[in-house]
């Protein structure tokens, strides 16, 4: 069951991942009822081509071909508009979905928007988190304020 946290929605595992339908780095419309019946991996990062969302999103590119094999896709979602998500893309070869959601309506869904601290300081911005979300549609994984470095590791250790 969903809790709630300094105002913002923690997601728990067995909760029914909130629905969403964002524009990818390709223009494309997509939505995760798109990936109905299949595992797929959603993952929040705040700013395209900074250095760790460089680091997390270039480790998911190169585990890609693992996860697929384990029957598990990819989405990478910030509120970066699609023109910054395509060059994004086209700078590091990532060859899955970036999704733009510049009016935060799905990372707010997902509580991977809030305050946080940085640099001591509490400010509003993007938690970098990721879910597993099952075929059926419930949250299978859910991690917040996760580590740029070695985190799809240990996503690819827990989904064994």
């Amino acid at each position: 069951m969903s809790t709630s946290e300094n105002n913002r929605t923690i997601l728990e595992v067995g909760d029914v991942a909130p629905d969403f339908t964002l524009t990818d780095d390709r223009g494309r419309q997509v939505s995760l009822s798109d990936y109905s019946g299949r595992r797929v991996i959603v993952y929040f990062y705040p700013k395209a081509d900074t250095p760790g969302c460089t680091t997390e999103a270039c480790d998911f590119r190169d585990s890609l071909t693992e996860l697929n094999d384990a029957g598990v896709d990819v989405l990478g979602i910030s509120p970066d508009p699609v023109e910054k998500l395509e060059a994004f893309r086209e700078k590091h070869d990532l060859t899955f979905p970036l999704l733009s959601d510049p009016e935060k309506t799905t990372l707010t869904a997902y509580g991977a928007f809030g305050e946080k601290k940085n640099y001591g300081k509490v400010v509003q911005g993007v938690i970098r988190s990721t879910f597993l979300v099952n075929g059926d549609g419930t949250v299978g994984l859910a991690k917040y304020n996760v580590k740029a470095t070695g985190h799809v590791a240990r996503i690819i250790r827990d989904l064994y």
